[in-house]
């Protein structure tokens, strides 16, 4: 499995408040944006594969809404996050 639960507890530490605090956007967008780079390596391989390519349209989109969310609430913390993991906005 790509995502342990290792793995979550140290991109939510890294991003979030606390590795306990899973409920904040920073730490959605960091998981979200683990998990669209495993997508899409994942395409890059088996390009005929519709239904993980839906799939990663919907977390592109749960991103984008949680990414505009984050900009109306708290310019700071949208631009530092964007920063943090390298999205192009």
């Amino acid at each position: 499995m790509y995502l342990s639960v290792e793995k979550k507890k140290e991109i939510f530490k890294k991003h979030g408040k606390s590795e306990n605090d899973t409920g904040s956007a920073e730490g959605q967008i960091a998981l979200f944006t683990y998990r669209i780079g495993h997508l899409t390596e994942h395409l890059k391989k088996n390009r005929k594969d519709f239904g993980t390519q839906r799939s990663l349209q919907l977390l592109v989109g749960k991103r984008r809404s949680l990414l505009d969310y984050l900009k109306k609430k708290d310019i700071e913390r949208y631009r530092s996050i964007v920063k943090e993991l390298g999205l192009r906005r």
